[in-house]
């Protein structure tokens, strides 16, 4: 065998190479296994992922509507799928007056400017158009409670909202390719500090990563084609503290290429479930927080070489 060896690229993100050595030799039987008993990692099989994810979104719903209690959610990217959501909550007339919701981050330009939610390719009109305005409008929370980043004059504003709040009931959430968590990236130049700083942060503009980029030019909405210059190049993102402040968090980890075997988060999942807790990493910090995180079975297949399988 060759002792060829080499270095990773620099501008990788996170390169120890023995911690990935490490994650990813990570077996589907070993991948729920972890110190942190609250820290709670399940595999399940792929197509029960959105399932499990709907079923907690409209239960916690439905308790909010019995009881007469305020929910406060923190939303990941708002896909087609919510008006699933919204046409099983209309059909059980599930009030959502006392949901007060938070898009978990949006794109912006390159000076730093929030994409404005009649941005058609924008995660704030993709929440209103396939969530909010589709429920019925007398289960249909007021508007100023179904938070957008393009609603605000300042970011900053966005997390002393949610604070406000007594912060989220429930974040969900799902790494990227560089183990973010919403568009808290490792390698942004506005995240750049030591742990216990990063912890603290809010609500701000960051620079997106080329490999988050990348990732995004994949999506449909963007024509699933690669197209680089169609993804904006900053982003409006909750911070590391507003992640932190939620009573409980539900991380899923199932992103594949257009449902193939192939997938970037294969070893990112490795990486965040069971690498060092880093701002390199920043879904790493859910290791610390009670969650509950769901692994397809594509996800926790081992990483092996096969050479039967191209791009």
């Amino acid at each position: 065998m060759s002792n060829f060896t080499f270095e990773p690229a620099g501008f990788i993100p996170f390169k120890d190479k023995e911690v990935i050595k490490r994650c990813r030799a990570i077996t589907r039987e070993e991948i729920c296994n972890h110190p942190n008993p609250d820290f709670n990692i399940q595999v399940v099989k792929d197509e029960d992922m959105v399932f499990l994810w709907f079923g907690d979104l409209i239960a916690r719903l439905k308790n909010a509507d019995d009881n007469g209690e305020r929910i406060v959610m923190i939303l990941p990217n708002p896909w087609p799928g919510y008006r699933h959501v919204a046409r099983i909550l209309n059909q059980c007339k599930i009030s959502c007056k006392n949901l007060w919701a938070f898009a978990m981050d949006e794109y912006a330009d390159q000076d730093g400017n929030v994409a404005p939610e009649s941005w058609d390719l924008g995660f704030g009109h993709a929440m209103l158009k396939y969530f909010y305005y589709e429920l019925d409008e007398d289960l249909r929370p007021p508007r100023e409670q179904f938070s957008v980043f393009s609603d605000f004059k300042d970011v900053g504003d966005y997390s002393k909202k949610l604070a406000g709040l007594g912060g989220a009931d429930i974040c969900y959430s799902g790494p990227g390719w560089t183990g973010h968590l919403a568009f808290i990236e490792p390698d942004s130049p506005e995240l750049q500090a030591p742990l216990e700083e990063w912890k603290t942060f809010g609500a701000k503009i960051v620079t997106l990563s080329p490999f988050t980029i990348a990732q995004n030019s994949l999506h449909g909405c963007f024509g699933f084609s690669g197209d680089l210059t169609a993804v904006p190049p900053k982003a409006a993102t909750l911070g590391p503290a507003d992640v932190i402040a939620a009573k409980h968090r539900f991380d899923t980890h199932s992103i594949t290429v257009g449902g193939s075997l192939n997938s970037w988060q294969r070893l990112t999942t490795r990486l965040v479930l069971h690498g060092p807790v880093t701002p390199r990493l920043p879904a790493s910090i859910l290791q610390t927080l009670r969650t509950d995180v769901y692994v397809s079975e594509k996800a926790a297949m081992n990483i092996e070489t096969n050479w039967d399988i191209g791009y």
